[in-house]
């Protein structure tokens, strides 16, 4: 969960629609989905017609007739037991696509020091804060710092989504895309969660 800093500006975002169906944009999600996939069957499958895919996503969504597939839900136990729903691979090329709109906008509001899924913020740069703030807690103080680490069970699952829309609504004004995630939303949980993890502030 990435929170927002306590203020910010309110500065609303219109027109984003087109940049996001964009063919050129459709490419480079594309691109990001196939990452560490590309000898998977499904992006082999879809790499067969590359052009006439990602052309037939962008008058979908150009269009509005775009629906994302139905889900394929299973276990995952490495090393706690999940259940993962996981999208069709076109529809996660359409989470990409909004997120590489979307995302330039929220990062520049977000607390510097939350670090989850953030360009930059990985472990090291974690635990490189965690050390600086333990230090000033310790010099200062003159006592021993704590971490607490905490999950929030089945967060994904059962994060309120009408919140999450209206929340986004704040600064992105463009009714298009807040319905495009709006479908997205209600296909039953954000898919492998990459579009619910970048919206969750």
């Amino acid at each position: 969960m990435t929170w927002l800093a306590g203020t910010y500006s309110m500065k609303t975002h219109n027109n984003l629609y087109s940049k996001i169906i964009s063919y050129e944009n459709l490419f480079i999600a594309y691109r990001k989905a196939r990452k560490n996939k590309t000898k998977k069957e499904y992006v082999i499958e879809f790499e067969i017609n590359l052009e006439e895919n990602l052309m037939r996503l962008h008058e979908e969504l150009k269009n509005e007739i775009y629906f994302p597939k139905p889900l394929v839900t299973f276990i995952l136990r490495d090393p706690k037991t999940r259940k993962i729903s996981k999208s069709d691979f076109r529809d996660r090329i359409v989470h990409h696509a909004i997120v590489n709109i979307l995302e330039p906008i929220y990062e520049k509001i977000f607390i510097y020091d939350s670090c989850a899924n953030r360009k930059g913020k990985g472990n090291s740069f974690t635990l490189k804060r965690f050390d600086l703030y333990q230090r000033k807690v310790s010099n200062n103080l003159h006592c021993k710092a704590f971490c607490l680490k905490a999950d929030v069970k089945h967060y994904f699952l059962e994060v309120n989504h009408k919140i999450l829309l209206r929340i986004l609504k704040r600064k992105i004004k463009d009714e298009k895309v807040t319905r495009l995630v709006g479908k997205i939303l209600e296909n039953g949980g954000g898919g492998e969660q990459e579009l619910e993890c970048h919206l969750a502030i």
